[in-house]
Parts: C-alpha cells; sequence; structure tokens
C-alpha cells in the first residue's frame, strides 16, 4: 500500500484563484511568448497597500507604507503603487537602478526612500531628487553631507538605520538582558551618540525626520523591543535639537504560502523521519534542509521559509502594534500615538502576495527507474526563474493539463504512457546542463502524472522567487513577465513595461 502523498498545496486568493481556473489562457499566453513566463496583477498590489492602509486606520496611525522594490522588478507593479494616494504609499528603493526606475515609473522624489549600500551617485541622485535617505552608518552620513554642500543640493532629509538593540529586563525581572541578533547593517544602539554627533556637525546639510530598524526575524516581541527603544531614543534626539517625526520599522511582515496547516506540519515530520531513515527519502539524494541525523537524533536546523502562516503580512502588522510593549507595558500604537510619531513600513514580499505566478511548460517526463514509481520532470525553466529554494519556500505547482491532448500526445522518455491513475510522486528539473539545476529538492506529488506540453503553474512568486535571482546562463531564456487585467469579464494582457495604470492596456484579450 502506497504511502498518503505528502502535498504542500498553495494558499490561492481570489483574482489569482480565478486567473489559475482559466488554463485555455494561460496556455495561449505561453504558447506565445514563451517558457518560462511570469505573469503579473498589477491591481492585487494596490489591495494590499490598503490592506496596510487599513491597519494604520484601526489604529489610528499616520505615515506612509513604502514597497520594498527589490523584491521585484516589474514596472507593472511600481507604476500601479505610483497612482495610489501619495501620502500613502511610496517606495523603498536600494540601488541607483531602482531610483532611476521608480522616477521613471511615476515616483516623485518626496514618495521616494533610499536604503541599503550606497555610492556617491546614488546618493547625490537621492539627494538631488528630494527622496529620504535611510542612513546605515556615520560614514554614509559624512558621505551624504559632503555630495550635498559640494553640489549645493538642498538639505536632505534623512533616518538614521539602528541595530543590536538592548534593553534592561522589566522592573522587578532577573536582571537579564535582551540582544537582537547581530545584523551587518545599521548603526548598533551602544553607538547612538555618534550618531547625534555626526548630525549635528551636518545639520547645515542634513536633517533627521526619523529612526529605522529593520530585524531579520519573525518574533514579535524582539521587533516590539525594538519599536519600543526607537520611541525612547526619539525622546532623546529631541532633547539634543532635533526633531524627528517618525519611526521607520522595515519589513518582514511575511506571507503564508501554504493553505493547510496539517499539511505543512505532515511534511515537516515526515522530513525529519526521512533524514533518521524511517521512511524513505523525500528529497533528491537524501538533501536534509539543514537537518542530519547524529547517531540516531535528528540534529540542526531546518532552513525553510514557515510556508504556512496564519498570521503574516497586514495581520502580522496588526498583532505587533496591539501587544504589549515589553519595558513600558503599553502597546506600541499607543506608544506612536501618545508620542506623535508617524509609522513606516517597508513590505516588499508582503505587499505583492498574490500578486503573479510564474508559469513553466513541460518539456519531458521520464520514469526515475527506482521501483517506485516516481519521475523525473524537466520543466521549460531553471532554478533562476523561479527560486524557490533560494528562500527556503516549499510549495507545490499546480498542474495545468493542455486541452484536447490525445494519449499519443506525450509520455516518458522511454516510450511508455504516464497512466493516470492519481496521484504521483516527481523531481522538478530545470533546462540547464548542470545537476545541480533542481526546481526543488523535495519530491513533489502531483494529482496525476503530467504530459509534455502540460503547464505547471508555480503560484505567488511576485515576492523575491520569480525574478531575483533569474539570469541567461547556457543562453537559456529568462522569463518574460506580462500584466494582466479584466474588465467586463475580459482578461488582457500586456508586456510588463507597456502597462500604464491610467490607460487602457493594449494586448491580446481572452
Amino acid at each position: 500500500m502506497k504511502d498518503a502523498p505528502l502535498y504542500l498545496r498553495p494558499r490561492v486568493d481570489p483574482p489569482l484563484a480565478s486567473l489559475l481556473g482559466d488554463a485555455p489562457f494561460l496556455h495561449s499566453l505561453v504558447d506565445a511568448l514563451g517558457s518560462p513566463l511570469n505573469v503579473l496583477l498589477p491591481e492585487v498590489v494596490a489591495e494590499n497597500a490598503e490592506r496596510f492602509r487599513s491597519v494604520y486606520r484601526r489604529h489610528h496611525l499616520a505615515g506612509r507604507v513604502y514597497f520594498a522594490h527589490k523584491a521585484n522588478r516589474s514596472s507593472a507593479l511600481v507604476r500601479r503603487l505610483a497612482a495610489c494616494d501619495p501620502a500613502a504609499v511610496g517606495i523603498d528603493v536600494a540601488s541607483l537602478e531602482e531610483l532611476r526606475h521608480a522616477l521613471s515609473c511615476g515616483f516623485t522624489g518626496d514618495r521616494v526612500m533610499a536604503t541599503g549600500p550606497k555610492d556617491a551617485e546614488f546618493l547625490w541622485l537621492a539627494a538631488r531628487t528630494g527622496a529620504t535617505v535611510n542612513a546605515d552608518s556615520v560614514a554614509e552620513l559624512d558621505q551624504l553631507a559632503a555630495i550635498v554642500r559640494q553640489y549645493a543640493l538642498p538639505r536632505t532629509d534623512v533616518l538614521v538605520r539602528l541595530s543590536g538593540f538592548e534593553s534592561d529586563a522589566e522592573p522587578g525581572g532577573t536582571g537579564t538582558r535582551v540582544l537582537s541578533r547581530r545584523s551587518r547593517f545599521g548603526t548598533p544602539v551602544a553607538e547612538a551618540d555618534r550618531l547625534w554627533t555626526a548630525l549635528e556637525r551636518h545639520a547645515d546639510s542634513v536633517q533627521l525626520v526619523g529612526l529605522a530598524y529593520h530585524l531579520d526575524t519573525t518574533g514579535l516581541e524582539e521587533k516590539s523591543r525594538a519599536l519600543e527603544r526607537c520611541v525612547l531614543l526619539m525622546d532623546e534626539c529631541r532633547a539634543r535639537g532635533f526633531a524627528p517625526r517618525a519611526v521607520d520599522i522595515g519589513g518582514g511582515f511575511g506571507v503564508g504560502y501554504v493553505q493547510d496547516a496539517g499539511e505543512w506540519e505532515r511534511w515537516t515530520t515526515a522530513l525529519s523521519e526521512a533524514v533518521l531513515g524511517t521512511r524513505p527519502p523525500l528529497t533528491w539524494r537524501g538533501h536534509g534542509y539543514g537537518l542530519r541525523n547524529e547517531a540516531g537524533t535528528v540534529r540542526g536546523a531546518a532552513a525553510l521559509y514557515p510556508a504556512h502562516r496564519p498570521t503574516a503580512g497586514p495581520g502580522y502588522l496588526d498583532a505587533l502594534l496591539s501587544g504589549p510593549a515589553p519595558v513600558l507595558g503599553r502597546s506600541p500604537a499607543t506608544l506612536l500615538l501618545e508620542h506623535l510619531h508617524d509609522l513606516y513600513v517597508e513590505p516588499g514580499r508582503a505587499l505583492v502576495d498574490q500578486c503573479g505566478l510564474s508559469l513553466a511548460r513541460v518539456l519531458e517526463v521520464r520514469p526515475l527507474g527506482d521501483g517506485a514509481d516516481r519521475y523525473l520532470v524537466r520543466l521549460g525553466m531553471n532554478a533562476g526563474d523561479v527560486s524557490l529554494e533560494e528562500h527556503g519556500v516549499l510549495v507545490d505547482p499546480v498542474l495545468l493539463p493542455r486541452e484536447g491532448r490525445e494519449p499519443a500526445d506525450g509520455g516518458p522518455g522511454d516510450g511508455r504512457e504516464p497512466a493516470d491513475d492519481g496521484p504521483v510522486g516527481v523531481h522538478l528539473v530545470g533546462n540547464l546542463c548542470l545537476e545541480a539545476d533542481l526546481i526543488t529538492r523535495r519530491l513533489v506529488f502531483l494529482p496525476r502524472t503530467p504530459r509534455p506540453g502540460d503547464l505547471l503553474a508555480f503560484v505567488n512568486t511576485a515576492g523575491y522567487v520569480m525574478d531575483f535571482h533569474a539570469h541567461h546562463a547556457q543562453r537559456q531564456p529568462s522569463a518574460r513577465t506580462v500584466a494582466v487585467t479584466e474588465e467586463d469579464g475580459a482578461r488582457r494582457w500586456c508586456p510588463d513595461e507597456n502597462y500604464w495604470p491610467l490607460t487602457h492596456p493594449q494586448g491580446a484579450s481572452a
């Protein structure tokens, strides 16, 4: 008797579910534009921004939602956000080219925040266009101030990014201290005096508008502690003559990729069992995703994104703002209101949640020859086109059979026709001549054996997955990207670069 298939079926919300239900339309796109292909729904990013804004309204907070541009290269998504309320939505750019792209897509400089490592050209254009510079260090402040003076640029608004948050335990506690994990970004809070001195030294060139942090953690308490500490440090800034008004808490709000919590729990449990050898391997060549077997005990930590997240995105922000702050006891939302501070957030993955999918044509289906009725499925894409493994994301693709296919149209490499006998385990491999080109190392279960010409749709790939690692290795084509809109029941598409939110997209219709 076969083991039950270990599905990790994706969470699919409307309108992405409606798009997936229109397989003929998706097949027609791939027929016209090739495999792989990225498909985006620009209206969804605006809806997601509004969901974040609704959390602000619930807590009576002012501020702005900044889209972390690095999550996706699309012009359509950036243009759609540029058409949103300027006071509510901005963009976070982390390179000179991202800044140029944001400006060309309709963002004005006053809606742009420049983050990440910065060279002189990036700093010059940010200052010249009136962007807010999120400064990472004293050295960066010095460089920015020198540029502003040298080129007689307007005084530039800056936030300063902090890290290394450490706080005394609550009154009456054990006296222990809590330290956030080390980061290569930002200035440690313990060295904040150096920042204040630099800001005073450059008062003619830069103006402090707020404090910022971004913690690489899903822990609400750690983030709440950092937010509380920033509020207290803002008081310190005011005492020194500055007039900051905003706390920027970065991103990291998360996305739920897998619909069913039970499926995620069963798979992660089965992975541990496979590492121990008490069940057949679940991965290519026994890969453990960070787990290992040491004398019959599972050691290590799974390097996996928590694919099922019941609280993510705007819900995570709401939870962060609602819980009690560790030291002062009042909620972060209350602290911000009491001090009349604005709130800035920088969602990337969470703002493009359910905004798109990546399509790949099935090129070959070959029996694995291990006696376990498993197949090797070669796709018209490679691991760089849908970088699930790079980000530790495990989720099943959706099989979209080609309608009207005759049984003889395709089959395994040895000439046998795959039987449509229910769930089947497959290994998904890419189009590069490399052993390591695996779309995912995990054994994926599909409802039936795919055939050449079918499509696999990788759902919810707009955040960091569809183009973050895309390349032209071995001259294989990287994915083109299209924007899809719907009007009066008809779907229309256009190349990503041709989408504009204030004009009807020109292109083919379903």
